[in-house]
């Protein structure tokens, strides 16, 4: 029986990669959960399991190929389908059971790699079931039965005002956005999406699109309002990177003044920037700086780090922060959430799990520790390492850097005394530590040398006062201040 094998579903939001290796040759007999192939995704390098069994006939993609969700890989002379759910994560169980149709969830499925342990909370915190589903580029007809009977009804009276032009577009006839109330085809949006158009006035046509084919989603129509709303409709397109279709303004010709040479970004660079550049417009940043004095710490750092090595860890001032900022997140809640534009709700999470950001050859990555707050330092320590090891080596997976309540970013290892980290969407709050020196202080009596530590912090003010973040640094300096606290 003739078998295919086809790239799976790799995530929420994730629908492409390109082949970085090919890990099979045609001939080959190729079992269940053998990796097949090792694709770079928008946000981490994963392998990707077989999940079918039998002999390998023909190859049908080849090294640097871009390849989508459900692209044929390859055809086995005879082999047994594993399954038709299309996890990109190998199971550690086999079933004889036939293959079931695939359901359409009524929520995103999880990430892999960019999403809590509960498979819900990132469709929550981005705003729904519904806009999860708009993302990831599924249309209204894909929608389950339960979601489409959430339509409100026909409206036979009513008109939509784009807000841009202040013009008034014809009556609506049917619940299906601004676009059809124009007369004009469906727009590529989720039924919410387009509901939500028609509650702000804006003719949903009007809105370039981030994700696959276009399609519009809550964050894009966010920004086109805020463009407008600033005299900048066009924010919209440059914040949707390259995926966007908008006009974007053109180099000059560098050639001209001398020799230049032109690299394609990366998957992981051409999200970061997306990423970076829609946190930076659809957060209102304020960034706190303070100080610690350390030389207590240092210490005692460097007393206990023959014991953090034992446990496989190194007991860095990172590893350190983490203990310290999982206190702070405790004592701070509201630094510990994420905004839901969409339903005027802040999402405040009860636990406590803390992003590293990790400098890699493929760029900027940010693997989550998880419960930080049950774990002790040398334990912290040593996972800490490990997944820098695997960030800096392209093998953390998509569940590994997802779920973060909050992020940490040192810079201190290179140098700099003060810079202003952007916050992590959907994050809220960023803690940024610089290189520390050894400062005179006044004691009062005369100066001393004493290792100081810069610290910064980033944070959305839509949700958090300064006054609050002021609070919540000098608690974090104090701590690094007084390890005897920490140790309580």
């Amino acid at each position: 029986m003739a078998t295919e094998f086809k790239i799976p579903e790799l995530g929420e939001n994730v629908t492409a990669g390109d082949v970085v290796r090919i890990m099979v040759k045609a001939g080959e007999t190729l079992a269940k959960d053998q990796p097949v192939l090792e694709l770079e995704t928008d946000k981490a390098t994963i392998e990707v399991p077989s999940n079918v069994e039998g002999t390998i006939k023909e190859i049908n993609v080849k090294q640097g190929d871009k390849v989508k969700v459900g692209q044929l890989v390859l055809t086995m002379d005879e082999g047994v389908a594993a399954g038709e759910k299309g996890d990109a994560r190998p199971s550690p169980e086999k079933t004889d059971e036939a293959p079931k149709p695939k359901e359409q969830p009524a929520a995103a499925a999880e990430e892999g790699g960019m999403s809590q342990k509960a498979d819900a909370e990132p469709a929550k915190a981005e705003g729904g079931a519904e806009r999860a589903a708009g993302d990831r580029g599924e249309g209204a007809a894909e929608l389950p039965e339960a979601q489409k009977a959430e339509e409100p009804p026909k409206q036979k009276r009513g008109e939509v005002v784009d807000i841009s032009r202040g013009a008034r577009a014809q009556p609506a006839a049917q619940p299906s956005g601004a676009d059809e109330a124009a007369g004009g085809p469906a727009a590529p949006a989720a039924p919410s999406v387009r509901r939500l158009a028609r509650e702000l006035g804006v003719d949903i046509r009007n809105v370039t699109g981030s994700g696959e084919g276009g399609r519009i989603s809550v964050d894009d129509l966010q920004q086109y309002v805020k463009g407008v709303m600033t005299g900048a409709a066009s924010v919209s397109s440059a914040v949707a990177g390259a995926a966007s279709p908008g006009p974007a303004q053109a180099l000059p010709d560098f050639t001209k003044w001398g020799e230049v040479e032109r690299k394609p970004m990366s998957n992981i660079r051409r999200k970061t920037a997306e990423h970076l550049g829609h946190a930076w417009n659809a957060i209102p940043h304020v960034t706190q700086h303070d100080q610690a004095d350390i030389t207590g710490l240092e210490a005692l750092r460097k007393q206990y780090s023959p014991q953090a090595e034992k446990a496989g860890g190194k007991l860095t001032v990172t590893a350190i922060a983490l203990k310290i900022v999982a206190g702070a997140l405790k004592k701070f809640p509201q630094f510990n959430a994420s905004i839901d534009q969409a339903s005027n709700e802040i999402v405040f999470k009860k636990s406590v799990h803390i992003g590293v950001a990790v400098d890699t050859e493929r760029g900027l990555l940010v693997p989550v520790l998880r419960d930080v707050d049950r774990k002790g330092i040398f334990e912290l320590s040593a996972e800490l390492t490990q997944l820098s090891e695997k960030a800096r080596g392209g093998k953390l997976s998509l569940d590994e850097m997802s779920g973060g309540g909050t992020t940490i970013t040192n810079l201190g290892g290179i140098g700099g005394t003060s810079f202003t980290p952007i916050v992590n969407w959907p994050e809220v709050a960023i803690l940024g530590i610089s290189r520390g020196a050894y400062e005179p202080v006044w004691d009062g009596a005369a100066f001393q040398p004493r290792m100081m530590l810069p610290l910064s912090l980033s944070y959305d003010h839509r949700v958090i006062d300064g006054a609050d973040a002021a609070r919540f640094l000098r608690w974090v300096a104090e701590a690094f201040e007084q390890p005897f606290v920490l140790a309580l």
